[in-house]
């Protein structure tokens, strides 16, 4: 038995969509722009007092020369007319950028290429998403590996550190009057050696922010880079700030922890200034130095400061300049965070 035609609407709409590719799409709008070309220009030779003898008479050359170039010049406008879309798409590929803002062709602009540029716009929407899914999913690995190594500096390494120092004591307070200077050198050296894995713990596992908040985890971070780099940091912190979710107050913590990292190992800067201020539907943070800027090559921490941007909606923008430093801007927009 056979079956029966479709005779819902929407079923055939849709069938006649994805019939219309943007190759036969193209196709028939240049066949009827030519087509149209050549029947206007058939009409005109006929209605017109011009003729054309058979052999072509010198005189009636010129006749057929503009005739000629009249109908290669209202094809070429035509069919100019009809790609332009394509120029702006081609400009689009080039400068687009999955971290960036929705910067989309507008489909309204594009004629009967409409379906090309919506098909195109969905890419970078698929795109976009999975380079955010993917980028959350390898930080989230990142941050439980960090807070793993840290716990094994502190339980194991600190620990067994301690050990040591409790044994040097003793063997100090034992020892000989040649050898105690020794020993207490050697003790200090392993006292010293306990700061620096507890700083290292610390910066993995930033315990102040959970336990304390934002405002104090950045207090302590500032303080610590102050007392390492020996360059003073200028602290803005509104007191008001609207809430935060907890992945927001992470992204915040790690971007002023890689800026000020690369304060202290490029900038050669002499005061750094870190900004957390609220705005109407949003949480801005400024670090700003006045070092000597950077090459304009991206590393791996800005790239990773951009990626962990993008997983709270937020926009990162650095500007650098040789003669004025270089500020990181972090702008948070509070729908994101609902």
């Amino acid at each position: 038995m056979k079956g029966r035609a479709s005779s819902n609407p929407e079923d055939a709409a849709a069938t006649t969509r994805a019939s219309r590719t943007p190759a036969s799409v193209l196709f028939w709008r240049l066949f009827l722009i030519n087509g149209l070309v050549f029947a206007v220009g058939l009409t005109v030779l006929a209605l017109s007092p011009a003729t054309v003898s058979s052999p072509v008479l010198l005189n009636e050359l010129p006749v057929l020369a503009v005739g000629l170039v009249l109908l290669l010049a209202a094809n070429a406008i035509l069919i100019r007319a009809s790609l332009a879309p394509l120029n702006g798409l081609t400009a689009l590929m080039g400068r687009v950028d999955l971290l960036g803002t929705q910067d989309r062709f507008p489909v309204g602009d594009a004629g009967d290429l409409a379906r090309l540029i919506e098909t195109f716009n969905a890419m970078l929407d698929r795109l976009q998403a999975e380079r955010g899914a993917s980028s959350a999913r390898a930080l989230a690995a990142q941050e439980a590996e960090r807070q793993r190594i840290a716990q094994e500096l502190h339980d194991e390494i600190g620990q067994s550190l301690t050990a040591v120092l409790l044994g040097l004591k003793r063997a100090v307070d034992t020892a000989p009057a040649d050898l105690r200077d020794d020993l207490q050198a050697v003790q200090a050296t392993v006292r010293g050696s306990l700061d620096e894995v507890r700083q290292v713990a610390r910066r993995l596992r930033p315990g102040t922010l959970e336990d304390l908040g934002l405002l104090n985890a950045l207090d302590a971070l500032t303080t610590e880079f102050a007392e390492i780099s020996g360059i003073p940091v200028e602290r803005r912190f509104d007191r008001d700030l609207p809430v935060l979710s907890a992945e927001a107050e992470l992204v915040l913590y790690r971007i002023a922890q890689e800026s000020l990292t690369n304060v202290a190992r490029h900038a050669h800067a002499s005061r750094v200034q870190l900004w957390l201020t609220a705005e109407p539907q949003q949480v801005v943070m400024r670090v700003v130095d006045d070092g000597k800027g950077t090459t304009g090559n991206e590393g791996a921490g800005i790239r990773g400061m951009r990626d962990r941007a993008l997983l709270i909606g937020a926009s990162l923008v650095i500007r650098s300049s040789a003669t004025r430093g270089t500020e990181v801007r972090l702008v948070v927009p509070m729908a994101e965070q609902r």
